[in-house]
């Protein structure tokens, strides 16, 4: 059957006219190709413009040898006008309700006035590093307010989910006028030990009757938290959450007052019907009010900038040690005797480490 005879066949398509001119497209590459000097970023995140900042953090989270000496000058000009913010970590199990619980205790915040920021880490896939960074979705009411901004960052390969450039990222939101910063946390591993040591107040998310109580009073959790917000308490889940937070009140009470003098509480609250939130509020400021009094809040805050320090120096080191031309090859000879059974890991281990 010839072409012309048979009813399938394809006709002519109508061409579709260029979209782009020429001279736009060189516009367009022009544009790209432009860098936008140290102080131009400094003067733009001082005046609070959020591109400017979403920018910086981009170049803090960056690998790129330049792109890190680039952030280290921002970052070096914006830290005069930075440690004048309130840091709150946020945490829990997956599916507690952080997001939901975030945007409505960030649109309370931003009615009062305050600005807020968010810095919300998604968990990275261990297979292929992939993030979701689904935060900006679940948060759609709080992402329209022109008083937050929100930031999510993928996890990578740092402890317990917490991006290793978090820390910076803090100093750049509060040089561009953020007075509350909110971390969320992935919720799993040692998160909450890493968020700890860049906040000044810990909040800890929990449930009832999701198997999470007992989690709740081991020791570990209850010293480093603050406070305990038992969320979805709503609905037949009401008396429960109750009943909760009388049975995390009495593990509290268990143990010794904390350095800063200050006793944590446990509140019950849902996110989804906006009740709970001002008395969250109300005693986060008077944990700030209390510790700054006594100096505490200050002492911590000398304690954290030691502690990444000293962090920072060990990653360098790490960096620095598989980075190095001999190790690499050296690296690869002992990985083959420890298959063939050759050698032990420790003993492996002393002669990369004496190179």
């Amino acid at each position: 059957m010839d072409k012309k005879s048979s009813a399938l066949h394809e006709k002519d398509g109508v061409s579709s006219p260029e979209t782009t001119s020429k001279s736009s497209a060189e516009k367009i590459k022009l544009h790209r190709a432009k860098q936008n000097s140290v102080n131009e970023y400094v003067t733009k995140i001082l005046e609070g413009n959020i591109t400017f900042l979403s920018k910086a953090i981009t170049l803090v989270e960056s690998t790129n040898a330049k792109h890190q000496q680039k952030a280290n000058e921002i970052l070096e000009r914006c830290l005069p006008y930075a440690n004048n913010s309130v840091r709150i970590g946020i945490t829990g199990v997956p599916g507690v309700g952080k997001s939901t619980f975030i945007e409505t205790f960030g649109k309370h915040l931003t009615s009062q006035g305050k600005k807020v920021a968010v810095l919300a880490v998604d968990p990275s896939s261990s297979v292929n590093n992939g993030s979701i960074l689904g935060d900006k979705t679940r948060m759609e009411v709080l992402v329209t307010d022109k008083n937050a901004f929100i930031r999510p960052s993928p996890s990578g390969t740092s402890l317990g989910g917490v991006a290793q450039k978090t820390r910076e990222s803090i100093i750049l939101c509060e040089a561009a006028g953020f007075d509350t910063i909110i971390i969320e946390t992935v919720g799993v591993g040692q998160s909450e030990t890493v968020v700890h040591s860049m906040v000044d107040f810990f909040l800890l998310l929990k449930l009832f009757g999701a198997g999470d109580e007992l989690q709740g009073i081991k020791r570990g959790i209850i010293e480093m938290a603050d406070a305990i917000v038992i969320n979805k308490a709503d609905g037949e889940n009401k008396q429960n959450a109750k009943i909760a937070k009388v049975e995390f009140n009495r593990a509290l009470h268990l143990y010794p007052l904390k350095e800063s003098k200050w006793q944590p509480k446990v509140l019950t609250a849902s996110a989804l019907h906006n009740s709970g939130i001002e008395k969250i509020d109300t005693m986060i400021t008077e944990y700030i009010a209390l510790t700054k009094d006594n100096k505490y809040f200050y002492k911590k805050r000398n304690d954290q900038n030691k502690f990444w320090l000293l962090s920072t120096i060990e990653q360098q080191l790490k960096a620095n040690f598989y980075q190095n031309i001999k190790v690499k090859s050296a690296l690869e000879n002992e990985i083959l005797n420890l298959e063939n059974g050759k050698t032990t890991p420790f003993n492996a281990a002393k002669r990369l480490l004496d190179l």
